[in-house]
């Protein structure tokens, strides 16, 4: 007889999940394999993998066996709760082979390299990256851009056999405001049509890299790290590590792509036109704010003396600006020595610029035109009380469910920022370190300024800062709202 528990159906569909997940750990493997047959000194990273991969697929095989007669009736706020757990369950076992192979590192490191990737924030805690085993480089890749599109729209998408509600995992995991339109009359459909798009971008986007200059290898780890807006990179120079400008204006296209809506990308394609593109107020303010931005700064940093021709300060503002406006986290220059202003600037822009449905993070492109949008309603109705102004987005009506869920969205928003600075400021953080890592960790950037700016990493942080910054990441991955929403005592009650 199947039970019917909520709790026990989640378990269920999760321990499916990590039984999957330790699948994945056969590409590290490979990695590993043959670095140690081949390089001396790399075998700990195959034990390291080999380890991992054998708790985690014999933990999610006993979890299949302890829920085997659950029911795959997905409520609702089931869905909810799967997303929050499936993102930290993951990201607990993708820790696993860091720790392992890297005894002396904290396990709270581990997980925060682990969660940083997965929810593509790409903020790190390892140094040295260019003598680590390409077995971790790669690993941390393919979580990020695993973590792009997101775990829970391929598990819809791939997995229909679960038979589970997938409109309720598409809603819990897909970002921005609007979460109820369809590209296509079933949900598989829509989630296998976006990852057709996200694979696409990827083997373009690797094959432009090898072209570009980079070996496979780096083509690889950068093209995990470009699609999913995501920044981790092979090397502890980043993209800078390169100095090639055809190198940087890959990067650049693909990270622009990857911070547009893909369901435009989908519409765009199916139709054969980019009628899509046009029609969309949030990816026209995108590329604007983006091409002002680029504009802006580089016209501060030639004019500041900081580089000596508009050149040059037009070539390393496009990069940067872009991979932080994006919230991709690549760098090829310390930002954090320019006037102060253009940093700041940047992680402000980063905090709303991308897309909603695109794989960025931040409080998406569509909620600020929203509030923007409802202010100057407010306005009007000052001087003309009796106005009637509805907030509309082109030719379309917002509802006001939608404008009410923004304006919660906000103040989540806006109180998460808060008490994550409060409690690193608590722990000891000096105040700049402090209020960019949580504007980073919570808009998924990355890097920050001062301690955790593009010269440094996240790895001199207390076990306690780490863990504030990875629930960060985490709810700022999952839109906030939809982890927030399972602490609240009205989610547990019938």
């Amino acid at each position: 007889m199947k039970t019917r528990s909520s709790f026990f159906v989640v378990l269920n569909i999760l321990s499916v999940l990590v039984s999957l997940f330790g699948l994945t750990f056969a590409l590290p493997l490979g990695f590993a394999y043959f670095e140690s047959i081949t390089i001396e000194g790399y075998s700990r990273a195959f034990e390291a993998f080999t380890r991992a991969a054998g708790i985690t697929l014999g933990v999610g095989l006993l979890g299949l066996w302890l829920t085997r007669g659950a029911s795959r009736d997905l409520k609702p706020r089931d869905g909810f709760l799967l997303a929050a757990m499936v993102w930290f369950v993951l990201a607990f076992f993708a820790a696993l082979p860091i720790w392992f192979y890297l005894p002396e590192l904290r396990f709270s490191q581990a997980f925060f390299e682990a969660i940083s990737a997965l929810t593509t924030t790409g903020a790190t805690a390892l140094s040295g990256l260019d003598e680590m085993s390409r077995a971790v480089l790669v690993w941390r890749s393919f979580l990020q851009w695993l973590g792009g599109m997101g775990i829970i729209i391929l598990a819809v998408a791939i997995l229909p056999l679960l038979g589970v509600g997938g409109m309720q995992l598409f809603k819990a995991e897909i970002s921005g405001p609007s979460k109820d339109s369809k590209l296509t009359p079933r949900i598989t459909e829509t989630a296998q049509g976006l990852w057709g798009i996200y694979l696409l971008f990827s083997l373009l986007c690797f094959f432009a890299y090898w072209i570009a200059g980079m070996d496979w290898f780096d083509a690889l780890v950068h093209m995990g790290s470009t699609v999913s807006i995501g920044g981790m990179s092979s090397h502890d120079a980043s993209i800078g590590y390169f100095d090639s400008p055809w190198i940087e204006a890959v990067a650049i296209v693909f990270m622009v792509l990857s911070g547009i809506n893909f369901a435009i990308h989908f519409s765009a394609m199916r139709r054969m036109t980019t009628q899509p593109y046009r029609d969309c107020p949030q990816a026209r303010y995108y590329v604007l704010t983006l091409a002002l931005g680029v504009v802006f700064v580089a016209l501060v940093l030639w004019l500041r003396d900081v580089y000596p021709s508009l050149s040059e300060a037009f070539r390393v503002a496009a990069f940067n600006v872009v991979a932080i406006v994006t919230t991709t986290g690549f760098a090829t220059e310390d930002y954090s020595q320019w006037p102060l202003f253009v940093p700041w600037l940047m992680i402000f822009l980063c905090a709303f610029a991308t897309s909603s449905g695109s794989t960025g993070g931040g409080i998406k492109m569509i909620r600020l035109v929203i509030m923007v949008k409802l202010a100057y309603r407010e306005f009007l109705r000052i001087i003309h009380p009796r106005v009637v102004q509805p907030v509309q987005l082109g030719r379309s009506t917002v509802a006001s469910s939608v404008v009410f869920a923004v304006l919660a969205y906000m103040l989540a928003y806006g109180a998460t920022v808060m008490v994550t600075n409060f409690l690193l400021l608590l722990s000891g953080m000096n105040d700049i370190t402090a209020i960019s890592a949580a504007l980073a960790c919570v808009n998924n950037l990355g890097p920050g300024l001062n301690e955790v700016g593009p010269a440094g990493n996240y790895g001199g942080l207390t076990g306690f800062q780490l863990w504030v910054l990875s629930f960060a990441m985490l709810l700022g991955r999952l839109e906030l709202l939809t982890v927030l929403v399972i602490l609240i005592p009205a989610f547990w009650r019938k």
